[in-house]
């Protein structure tokens, strides 16, 4: 296995001046999601593009802002800093700059980043809308712990020509690319996905590791926190679960890394009450609190 990358230089650039008000996460997060429609808003990126984001995104987990803006302006990507009034921690958001009213827009989404630690795991998002409030559920997990990376979709899964927009299995998106930097550094990570209850009526939420094993201790400690927040799993590393994740590209580069990854279903009734995804993001955050530890 190759080297890691060190996630986090220990001489950081002077950020820009902080913006006066703070924000919630969560809400800014959802009025973006907000505009996805079914059909339209993706264009596949060409790998230079995927790479500079990426680059880019680099450049931001060392600490290096300016530079971060300068790389990612080259694909008319922007970098901006807030505090979440909720949690008073800041944020860096890479964003796409380019939208248009004309069902165009590329529907690469973004990127937030903990400034306030070194990065150490990822929670990812590649299916906002379609799983039904899973960006959401994936701010929440974001704030509940330090040196998160929130890697977002930007588009509905069926927004592209075919598959095209299903970031979760497909290679030629900015977020598998961003996803591959992160893994690149060390990070593990944790894929929030929703299912409708009929789907696997038996289970509220199903476990997996993906296509490696790496991620089995965490995968048992997510279960049981599950578990005691009443909600039924099947566990995909002992059992037969549909939904299981095995397929998921991400997943199978993290399989290729030794890294650990955790796949995560949630039943709609699950993620529909707010009780729900409070109930969830405290089961994920037993586990991302182990991961932001040195």
């Amino acid at each position: 296995m190759r080297d890691r990358v060190q996630p986090f230089a220990e001489k950081r650039e002077t950020p820009r001046a902080e913006p006066v008000a703070a924000v919630d996460l969560e809400e800014r997060i959802a009025r973006f999601t907000a505009g996805f429609g079914s059909r339209g808003g993706y264009r596949i990126p060409t790998r230079d593009e995927r790479q500079t984001v990426a680059e880019g995104v680099a450049l931001l987990l060392e600490g290096h802002q300016n530079e971060a803006r300068t790389r990612l302006a080259e694909v008319d990507f922007t970098v901006q800093t807030f505090t979440d009034g909720a949690g008073g921690r800041r944020f860096a958001e890479v964003s796409d700059a380019v939208t248009r009213t004309d069902g165009t827009n590329r529907g690469w989404g973004r990127v937030y980043v903990d400034l306030e630690a070194p990065p150490r795991w990822s929670v990812q998002v590649p299916h906002p809308i379609a799983d039904v409030d899973t960006e959401r559920l994936g701010a929440r997990v974001l704030r509940s712990s330090p040196g998160g990376v929130m890697v977002l979709a930007g588009a509905h899964r069926t927004a592209g020509k075919g598959d095209a927009a299903d970031v979760a299995h497909r290679t030629d998106s900015v977020f598998h690319e961003i996803v591959k930097e992160l893994m690149r550094r060390g990070l593990p990570g944790v894929q929030l996905h929703g299912f409708a209850d009929e789907s696997f009526p038996r289970y509220d939420a199903v476990v997996s590791t993906g296509s490696g094993r790496r991620a089995v201790g965490d995968g048992r400690r997510l279960a049981k926190a599950f578990r005691s927040a009443g909600l039924e799993v099947c566990r995909a590393w002992e059992h037969e679960c549909r939904l299981s994740g095995t397929d998921n590209v991400q997943g199978r580069a993290a399989a290729r890394e030794n890294l650990p990854f955790l796949h995560v279903e949630l039943s709609g009734s699950t993620r529909a009450v707010e009780a729900g995804l409070d109930e969830s993001a405290r089961a994920v955050s037993k586990v991302v609190d182990g991961w932001s530890r040195p």
